[in-house]
């Protein structure tokens, strides 16, 4: 804190010499750097452009490794690569992010001291950082009231004198000429730059002597961190680190909170920030969006079928094709993330469509006098080809997504990898299941043509009704 402009952009100049020789192989293109902004002197950041991914041999994370090892050598500077994610989350490419949130910023201190320690020690977290930092130099005013009291100054004038002569106190504001100009009350003779200086100010006591400030005010030097977070309407410590290869984000959150409640004085817990806020969000929506979808495909296909039983005989695939969904990225080393979720939800109509071809066509049968075992076993023969054709479609549709490749290449790679993991996983599955489901329920509820047989029964016996009293 408070070092000039000058010494930051010097720590700036040596790191861009630790990336030039990156630049020099060929996997960055453009270096462009900014030294002193947000209204202090030393902060700045550099934004590093990589050339295309076709034109160079190493990935975005390999050689962000790289820089934050490069920048580490630095001495007197804390810095940090930044991946800005494709989701446009706001305090994205930070890593794990959350924050220890409590009543009191000492205790939050203390906590915060404990996370960095613990998570150090750590091999999958690295660079761990907090957010309160007490190096910033302040001068605190302290006014002896009783003094004060005794000598008959008024205290409300007392601190706008000294608001006066430290900062200038606002008067208003003046108009000229279509322009509005602050107008300050402040001392330009005698300006308060020094403890000391205090002994050159007077104010009037209440018997008309004047006395020096210095008897009634005392500054003290310190320190303190140069801003003070909020979350969630609670005082707040946010806290940072960078992860390892294959330590997914929502897992070092869990592992986190695992590794530090323990140990966290009482009162201080914590929320996630950032991406690791936003993966909650989405976990905790997933189970809602999916039960919303099957709620909808449910009464769609109650009201197509006319009947909630072979609703229900569909509808009990789909659980099964989501996952087998799950298994395909276990299986190649995916994570359950944004987009492998987009993926699980375009799943559950696929599947649904799958169920329909064949408990369609078993219900016709049955209307044309066929036992539930005869239309099941017909309608899977029949409906087998047109079924893996829907499949193998699907799923050759679905493999550019698996085999992509350039920028943003991974995030299409967990959606393909789900539609066709699930696809090719559930073909047999379902193919079995649903005729074992079908062959189960469909007993329950009676085919579409007995209702007509009903209906025609109940006009002849209405038709007979009718001629009987028409003969008496």
């Amino acid at each position: 804190q408070n070092v000039s402009l000058d010494y930051t952009n010097a720590q700036i100049g040596k790191i861009e010499d630790l990336i030039a020789p990156l630049k020099a192989a060929g996997e960055v293109s453009n270096v462009f750097s900014i030294t002193g902004f947000g209204g202090t002197t030393n902060r700045g950041f550099i934004t590093i452009s990589l050339v295309e991914q076709n034109q160079r041999a190493r990935s975005q994370l390999a050689i962000a490794a790289d820089i934050s090892k490069a920048i580490a050598q630095v001495p007197g500077v804390r810095a940090f690569a930044v991946q800005p994610n494709s989701l446009g989350i706001r305090g994205g490419g930070n890593g794990l992010q959350f924050a220890l949130v409590g009543t009191s910023y000492a205790r939050l201190a203390k906590a915060s001291d404990i996370a960095v320690a613990a998570m150090s020690a750590d091999p999958r977290y690295g660079q761990v950082r907090s957010s309160y930092d007490t190096t910033q130099a302040e001068v605190t005013v302290q006014i002896d009231r009783s003094r004060a009291d005794q000598l008959g100054v008024d205290v409300t004038g007392l601190g706008v004198t000294l608001q006066a002569m430290l900062d200038g106190k606002p008067l208003g504001n003046v108009d000229l000429n279509d322009v509005t100009y602050p107008v300050y009350l402040q001392s330009t003779s005698q300006p308060i730059n020094d403890p000391t200086d205090l002994q050159n100010i007077f104010v009037r006591a209440g018997d008309g002597r004047f006395v020096p400030m210095a008897s009634l005010v005392t500054l003290a030097e310190g320190s303190s961190s140069p801003s003070l977070n909020r979350e969630q309407q609670q005082r707040a410590v946010d806290m940072s680190a960078a992860l390892t290869d294959g330590f997914p984000i929502g897992d070092a959150y869990t592992a986190a909170r695992a590794l530090l409640l323990p140990q966290l004085p009482a009162g201080v817990s914590i929320i996630p920030l950032a991406e690791a806020a936003t993966i909650g969000q989405n976990s905790n929506g997933l189970a809602t969006t999916f039960g919303f979808a099957g709620l909808v495909i449910l009464l769609v296909l109650a009201a197509q079928f006319e009947s909630f039983i072979s609703a229900g005989i569909i509808m009990i695939t789909v659980p099964f094709g989501l996952a087998c969904g799950v298994y395909a990225l276990l299986l190649t080393g995916g994570s359950l993330n944004v987009y492998s979720e987009i993926g699980l939800v375009l799943l559950v109509g696929i599947m649904a469509k799958n169920g329909i071809l064949v408990v369609e066509f078993a219900n016709q049968l049955r209307d044309q006098g066929f036992s539930v075992r005869e239309s099941i076993e017909q309608s899977s023969m029949v409906r087998l080809r047109p079924i893996l054709m829907t499949k193998l479609a699907t799923i050759l549709g679905a493999l550019p997504l698996v085999y992509a490749s350039g920028p943003g290449a991974e995030a299409r790679s967990a959606l393909g990898w789900v539609v066709v993991g699930a696809l090719g996983f559930a073909a047999i599955s379902t193919m079995f299941l649903t005729p074992a489901v079908y062959l189960l329920f469909a007993p329950l509820s009676k085919p579409r043509a007995h209702e007509q047989v009903e209906l025609d029964r109940e006009m002849l016996h209405a038709a007979a009704r009718e001629a009987e009293l028409s003969g008496t």
